[in-house]
Formats: C-alpha cells, sequence, structure tokens
C-alpha cells in the first residue's frame, strides 16, 4: 500500500545586499512518496468442488477403539509396514475430529436411529423419521445433497458394500415410506438420471421375478457377462429387468465382477457384484490372501468411482459405505467387526492417497450410528498369575492385578477367526432348523471357525430356544414360534433365529474379554473425521448432529 506525505521545509537565506540587512525567506514545499508494505491474510477457503462421505456403517468410537488397538499393538499387525498407522488416523492427524449425535432429529424424535434415518439426515440435512428414505419427519420428499448436486451439473456416485438399495446408499437418491422397499428403490435409482455411479450388490432387485427359472431371462444375464451367482434369484414380484432397462434406456456401462469393473472407461457406470450382500470381510481377507477375488474390493470400488467421477470438471458428490461393520455388530461377532473395519480402512486409505495434495476436496468420514454395543472389558474369568517384576517400587511383591485385564494376543486371535458366525450356524444346521442343532453340532461350528475353542457345556448354552414372547404373526422377524433364549437384554435381540450369533457372541465372550449389550443399535455419538481446507473443516472439530454435518457439507459445495 502505497502512502503520500507533504513536507514543507523551510530554508532562511540571508541574503546581505549592498548595505542592505533585508532577509528573504524562501519556502520549499516537497511531495515525498512513501511505500509501506502491508500485509493482506488471504481469504479462507469456506466453498469447495468435490465433497466425499464416507460411512462406516455402525461403526461407533468403540470400533474405531479396536481398528486401532488391533493396527497398533496386534502381535502381528497387518499394519506393521505402516508402523502401525490407520488410515483414519492420517484423516486424523492432518484434518480435524469431532463427534456426532445421530438419533432422530427434533423434540418429537426417538432417542435410537436406524440406518435408513441416519444416512436421510446427512443427505437432506433435516430431521427425518425411523425407517424412512428420503423424506423429512413429516413424510414430505426433500431434496437430497447427491439431488442438488446433480442439479447444480456435479457427477454423483454410490459406494457399498452391503447393496445398493440398502438403508444407507437409499437415502441419498431415494424417497420411499420404508427401507424395506428395494424394488422401488432400485426403479427410482436407475430412472432419476441423479447417480452416475452405482457400485455395490444387490442385483436381486433390478431381476424379473421369474429368473430363477425362466431360460430366456438367465441367457441375457449371461449374455451381458454375470455370473450365475449374481442372477441366482429374485425378490421383484413383476418380470422387469432393470439391469437390462439401465442399459438401453438410461444409458449405463455394466460390471459385474472385479475384471469387468477395471475394464470399464465410462462416465456412467452400474455395478452389481452380487445377488443379496458382497462378500463379507473374513471371506475378502482371504481372497486378498490367496489373490483369487472375483468381486472388487471397498477399495477398487471407491479408486473407480473417483476416476470416473472426477472427469467432470464441475466437480462431484461421493458417498461411500463400509456397511458390514453393522452386520457384525448385530451378529455380536467381534472377529468378522474386526475384518470389516480392515476393509473400511482400504477404501479410506485410497480416498486419503486421492485427496491428501488436495484442496479443493471435503472429505468427511463418520458412522451413522453404533452397532451392539460392544467392548473389550476386565472380569474375573481367567485370572492372571503371580510375576516378579524389576522394577525398584514393588517393595518385594510380586505383581498381580485382581483382575484379568485382557491380553494383547486376543487382536490376533480375532483376527484368526476363519469364518463369520453366519457361517457357524450353516454349518450348525444348513437348513437353519435350529430347533435339530445339538449341543456338539453348535461346539463344531463353532471351534470349527473360531481361534477360541468352547465346550460342551458352553456350546449347550447356544442352543438354547424358548417360545418367542413377542410372536406377532404379521412381523416378519416375530412370526416364529421358537427363538434363541436369552438370559438378559432379552428385548433387544429382534431378529429371531439369526440371533443364535449372538449367543456365540455370549458364549466366547469370557474367552476373548468382550462384552456386548444388544443386538441392535445404541445412542452412542459417533466420531467425525474433517479433512480438506480449513476454512471448510473446522466447523466439524466440535459437539454435532447428523442434520448439522448435512448442512455443513451442503453449504461447502455452495448448494
Amino acid at each position: 500500500m502505497k502512502k503520500t506525505c507533504v513536507a514543507l521545509a523551510v530554508a532562511s537565506l540571508l541574503m546581505t545586499g549592498c548595505g542592505s540587512d533585508d532577509k528573504e525567506i524562501v519556502e520549499v514545499i516537497k511531495e515525498v512518496e512513501v511505500i509501506k508494505e502491508v500485509e493482506v491474510p488471504p481469504v479462507a477457503v469456506t466453498e469447495v468442488k468435490n465433497v466425499i462421505l464416507m460411512i462406516g456403517d455402525g461403526m461407533g468410537p468403540q470400533q474405531v477403539g479396536l481398528l486401532e488397538e488391533y493396527a497398533r499393538r496386534a502381535p502381528n499387525s497387518t499394519y506393521s509396514a505402516k508402523s502401525g498407522v490407520t488410515a483414519l488416523s492420517n484423516f486424523a492427524n492432518q484434518g480435524v475430529m469431532g463427534l456426532s449425535l445421530n438419533a432422530p432429529h427434533g423434540d418429537n424424535g426417538k432417542l435410537v436411529v436406524d440406518s435408513a434415518c441416519s444416512a436421510t439426515q446427512l443427505a437432506t440435512g433435516l430431521a427425518a423419521g425411523s425407517e424412512m428414505i428420503g423424506l423429512d419427519d413429516q413424510g414430505n420428499i426433500v431434496e437430497t445433497i447427491l439431488e442438488k448436486a446433480k442439479k447444480a451439473g456435479k457427477a454423483t456416485g454410490l459406494v457399498s458394500d452391503t447393496r445398493i438399495t440398502h438403508a444407507t446408499p437409499a437415502a441419498f437418491a431415494a424417497h420411499q415410506p420404508h427401507r424395506s422397499l428395494e424394488p422401488a428403490i432400485a426403479e427410482e435409482l436407475i430412472e432419476s438420471g441423479n447417480v452416475d455411479v452405482l457400485l455395490s450388490g444387490g442385483a436381486r432387485v433390478f431381476l424379473p421375478s421369474d429368473i430363477k427359472t425362466d431360460a430366456a431371462d438367465r441367457d441375457v444375464m449371461s449374455a451381458l457377462g454375470a455370473p450365475e451367482s449374481v442372477y441366482k434369484k429374485s425378490k421383484r414380484s413383476d418380470n422387469r429387468n432393470l439391469v437390462v432397462e439401465a442399459k438401453e434406456q438410461f444409458g449405463y456401462e455394466l460390471a459385474f465382477d472385479k475384471a469387468q469393473l477395471a475394464a470399464t472407461e465410462t462416465t456412467k457406470l452400474l455395478g452389481l457384484f452380487a445377488n443379496s450382500g458382497m462378500a463379507d470381510g473374513i471371506a475378502y481377507s482371504a481372497c486378498k490372501e490367496a489373490n483369487n477375488c472375483s468381486q472388487p474390493s471397498l477399495k477398487e470400488m471407491t479408486k473407480k468411482a473417483l476416476d470416473v467421477l472426477s472427469k467432470d470438471e464441475d466437480g462431484f458428490f461421493l458417498m461411500i459405505e463400509g456397511g458390514q461393520i453393522d452386520w457384525a455388530g448385530h451378529a455380536n461377532d467381534a472377529g468378522w467387526m474386526l475384518h470389516e473395519l480392515l476393509k473400511f480402512d482400504e477404501a479410506v486409505e485410497a480416498v486419503y492417497e486421492w485427496v491428501k495434495d488436495r484442496n479443493d476436496t471435503l472429505v468427511v468420514v463418520t458412522a451413522d450410528h453404533e452397532t451392539g454395543s460392544f467392548g473389550f472389558s476386565y472380569s474375573r474369568y481367567n485370572m492372571p498369575e503371580a510375576t516378579t517384576l524389576p522394577g525398584d517400587g514393588m517393595q518385594g511383591r510380586d505383581y498381580k492385578p485382581n483382575f484379568n485385564f485382557g491380553d494383547l494376543s486376543h487382536l490376533e486371535m480375532l483376527y484368526k477367526q476363519s469364518g463369520t458366525f453366519y457361517n457357524m450356524l450353516d454349518m450348525a444346521n444348513a437348513d437353519w432348523n435350529f430347533d435339530a442343532a445339538t449341543a456338539n453340532d453348535w461346539m463344531t461350528a463353532i471351534n470349527n471357525y473360531s481361534a477360541y475353542k468352547v465346550t460342551l457345556e458352553e456350546a449347550e448354552k447356544v442352543g438354547e430356544r424358548e417360545n418367542n414372547p413377542y410372536y406377532d404373526p404379521d412381523h416378519s422377524y416375530q412370526s416364529a414360534d421358537v427363538t434363541p433364549k436369552f438370559d438378559d437384554f432379552n428385548e433387544f435381540y429382534v431378529y429371531a433365529d439369526e440371533d443364535h450369533t449372538a449367543k456365540i457372541g455370549r458364549a466366547l465372550a469370557r474367552h476373548q474379554n468382550v462384552v456386548w449389550g444388544t443386538g441392535t443399535h445404541t445412542a452412542a455419538p459417533v466420531p467425525v473425521y474433517a479433512f480438506g481446507p480449513e476454512g471448510v473443516t473446522k466447523q466439524f472439530s466440535t459437539m454435532q448432529h447428523h442434520v448439522d454435518i448435512g448442512q455443513k457439507m451442503m453449504a461447502a459445495l455452495g448448494l
């Protein structure tokens, strides 16, 4: 900045004339230009070109703790080459962290949220009702961040390792009174024109009702390159083939396996890689080690979505869900849950590598809720033996804690689990006729997949059943006459025969130093990681609600 000063210089000159004492005063006026540098602070970046939202479904603080403990302290951690640093930690170290409440919002809301409501609140920035998709709490259709981004000329994408019509992805691009209406959700996703990239499982609601038996329908899918595992059955009640419609009427390129996805070159992509949910985390860890995965990983789907969407010069909105963390939590299956967290963190790493040197993108990593009320806990089982320590403060006494605080070896043992609790259910009785399953059947099934071994007595309790105290012939989960018997928190195990998984969890709990409080969700605040320009991310470093996160993301995109 330049400043101008006027300097008045008065010079008195004594001039002596011939015999004269007169004095003449001469005024000299001079403009002096002084240059002063003033620092102008840079204008804070408050808007971005792209927003990437990553949702670890069911990933509360305690699930993050499991991942971090494994990464940093498991004897043979798969993060050893990375100095025990997870991708989530990279975002925490380079960005900001906060917490978010997630219950159905407002004075007329509820205490605990489901995935549909939670994702709708993130997608719309408004209060929503339980189990609704893309509706506010009064049942009104409301525009989502994805739809607003598309209207603004941006590319859009949804990625999940569950089903593309499952509650979380559906809430960003569909509007339905209930999350179970997946065939209608599939129609909206394809027909709306709002989503450029759709990558997940869930082909069963895109296929005609007779796909299992109609040779012509099956030939069509085979000709499109789909493996039989993708089109083995349908959950539709009509004969529409939405896969064919997506290709022929709406311009989507199709992919049904890992190789096909890698080969695609398009700006509009539908990838359906499983009939229902995609491979679980334990199966993925195994096929990755054997180098024979046929399905793309969550990381590979994420990288492809970023490649496709980043071609749009106007920017993009992308939601990526690690959805089976929640499924493992419902099953009270800590080993499976660890593998799901590892799978999700791989995808987080892909996003971190893509965004770490950019200043035009906001990344938000959070959860929709916590599932299972999981935690490591100290106990009176398997009490520690007394040991001698060399420290000078022991005063000649042995070291003997009063409780079992859990050895780090548990982290390794959980990782070694070779199948989910659902695999154990299948092995105990392939037809899921658990009235016929014996204690020996349960013991054999559990010990086949778990690094921890249960006794016959422990296995017998897994198989205990009782008359359903909440029997309701019109309720899909309560229509069974007989269900697993729980001695505690019976009301919170709501999924009928599936809840034998939680009985397995109880049989293994004391061996693992693990406790579970429920087979459903809790209201725990969930972690929020935000990365991007400081003017955008600093607002996430607080206690907030999911409706606030939705509003902040929309503001960051200028929507």
